[in-house]
C-alpha cells in the first residue's frame, strides 16, 4: 500500500504582524532543578531522512549532536503549575491581550460550530477563532479547568512568549530543539517513537493522537478525544511523559528548514533570528493521513504570539 499523501501542518498562526507587545521577567538567578530528572547529555543522531520524513520540514540530514548535560520536566507544564505563575506574577498571557485563541472543532458542541462558522480559518476550516478562549478556559469563555477537571492537562493557549516567561520565573528555561530530541529519544538511536519503531506494540496505545477519520471523527481509542493528563500513559526509558501526542511543545529555537554544514555540532541552539519558533512532538490532533509528525525527529513551527488548544511547552535547566 502506499504511503499516505503528505499535507501541511494542522497548526493555525497568528499573522506575524499582529504580535502584542509582551513583557517577562528576567531568568532568577538561582537554577531550579526542583522535580526535573538529570540527563546525561552525550553524542546522538538528531534528525530523519526515512521514507516517514518530511524534507520540506527540514527534519534531515542525519547528524551526530553533543550535549551536555541537563536537567528535563518529566511532564509538560500543567495548568496547576501555571495557575501559581500567573497567581506570584498576575502575568496575562497574549491570548488574553487578544481576546481570543484558536480552538479545535472536534472540542466543540455542534451549536457552537454552527455559531462560529464565520470564524473558521481558511485553508485550515476545522479550527476556529474562540473570543475568551485562554489558558483558563480551554474551549471557550464558559468552559473553565474546574468544570473540565483539566488542572493536571497541560497548559495550553500558551504562546511562545508566555512560555518564555513561564519558564524565566520559575528559574529555568525552554529546551533546545537538540535537548528535545535527544530526551525523547529515551536513550534509543534512531527510532520513530520514543518507545522503538512499532507505534502500538502489543496493541498497546503509547500516544495520545487522533484514531478515526481526521479531521471528522475522533474514537478515542487510546482513551482520550482532547488532552490527556499530563503525567499518563506510559514515559519513555528517561521517565519522561508524552514526548510525543498530547500537546505540541514550544522550543527554545528559531526555526529554519535548512542546516548548514558550518552549524554547530556540540550544543546546538539553533538560528540567530527568525520569524517563527519551533514546535516539536505532535498533538492529540495528529494523524497518520494527514501529518504524521508525532515522531521524534519531526517539527514544526509557528509565530512566538501564536496560542492554540493543542499547543503547551515543559523546562529544562542547566
Amino acid at each position: 500500500m502506499n504511503p499516505p499523501e503528505k499535507k501541511g501542518c494542522c497548526t493555525p498562526s497568528r499573522p506575524v504582524s499582529t504580535s502584542a507587545t509582551t513583557t517577562y521577567p528576567s531568568p532568577t538567578s538561582t537554577t531550579n532543578r526542583e522535580g526535573l530528572i538529570a540527563l546525561p547529555g552525550g553524542a546522538f543522531l538528531m534528525g530523519s531522512t526515512g521514507p516517514e520524513a518530511w524534507p520540506a520540514d527540514g527534519e534531515g540530514p542525519v547528524r551526530e549532536i553533543t550535549l551536555k548535560p541537563f536537567w528535563i520536566s518529566p511532564q509538560a507544564v500543567t495548568n496547576e503549575q501555571f495557575a501559581s505563575f500567573v497567581k506570584a506574577t498576575a502575568y496575562v498571557t497574549e491570548a488574553e491581550r487578544f481576546g481570543w485563541s484558536f480552538v479545535h472543532h472536534s472540542q466543540l458542541s455542534k451549536r457552537e460550530v454552527s455559531a462560529l462558522m464565520a470564524n473558521r480559518v481558511a485553508g485550515l476550516e476545522w479550527w476556529y477563532r474562540v473570543d475568551g478562549a485562554q489558558w483558563r478556559f480551554p474551549l471557550g469563555p464558559d468552559q473553565d479547568l474546574d468544570r473540565l477537571q483539566r488542572w493536571s492537562h497541560p497548559a495550553v493557549h500558551v504562546s511562545w512568549t508566555d512560555a518564555a516567561a513561564y519558564a524565566a520565573w520559575a528559574g529555568q528555561r525552554l529546551p533546545t530543539e537538540a535537548e528535545w530530541e535527544f530526551a525523547s529519544r529515551g536513550g534509543l538511536s534512531g527510532k520513530l517513537y520514543p518507545w522503538g519503531d512499532e507505534l502500538t506494540p502489543g496493541g498497546k496505545h503509547r500516544c495520545n493522537i487522533w484514531q478515526g477519520t481526521f479531521p471528522k471523527e475522533d474514537t478515542g481509542l487510546d482513551g482520550y478525544r482532547g488532552t490527556a493528563p499530563a503525567r499518563s500513559m506510559k514515559p519513555n526509558d528517561y521517565g519522561l511523559y508524552h514526548m510525543t501526542g498530547n500537546v505540541w511543545e514550544w522550543m527554545a529555537d528559531w526555526f529554519s528548514t535548512t542546516y548548514p554544514s558550518s552549524s554547530p555540532r556540540i550544543d546546538p541552539a539553533g538560528p540567530p533570528i527568525g520569524q517563527n519558533r519551533v514546535m516539536k512532538g505532535g498533538s492529540y490532533l495528529c494523524h497518520i493521513s494527514y501529518c504524521n509528525r508525532y515522531r521524534c525527529a519531526a517539527r514544526t513551527s509557528n509565530t512566538p504570539d501564536t496560542s492554540t488548544g493543542h499547543l503547551g511547552f515543559r523546562c529544562v535547566a542547566d
